[in-house]
């Protein structure tokens, strides 16, 4: 289980992009997120002989290394980082700083929360 899934908002922490954020577009298996609009490389392209590929310079988003990236909690619009409990017998994502379980979109408070050790 990945501590950044697709759909959530991060800050960017380091990079060119510091201090921006987006919306988790794609999750790569090599520990790199697709951040729509951020990271942007020009790509030259050439044109091809077909008339309707056009040639140019392009930006094109390149992927993001999780290192550079940090969770935004969707509760409090902080910045979090990410751990793991255990909620009836299942693995769930939980913000550090409030103690939080995100279940898609809705938040619940750690009442419900038993530790695993």
């Amino acid at each position: 289980m990945l501590k950044i899934n697709k759909g959530d908002t991060v800050k960017v922490v380091a990079g060119k992009d510091r201090g921006k954020e987006g919306v988790v577009e794609k999750v790569l298996g090599d520990a790199k997120v697709l951040l729509p609009n951020l990271n942007l490389y020009k790509k030259h392209v050439k044109a091809a002989t077909a008339p309707d590929k056009k040639g140019g310079i392009y930006d094109i988003p390149r992927p993001v290394p999780l290192a550079n990236v940090i969770l935004v909690c969707p509760h409090c619009k902080k910045t979090t980082r990410v751990g793991f409990k255990l909620v009836q017998g299942r693995q769930k994502r939980v913000g550090v700083r409030k103690n939080e379980i995100s279940f898609k979109g809705k938040i619940r408070e750690s009442s419900q929360v038993t530790t695993q050790r």
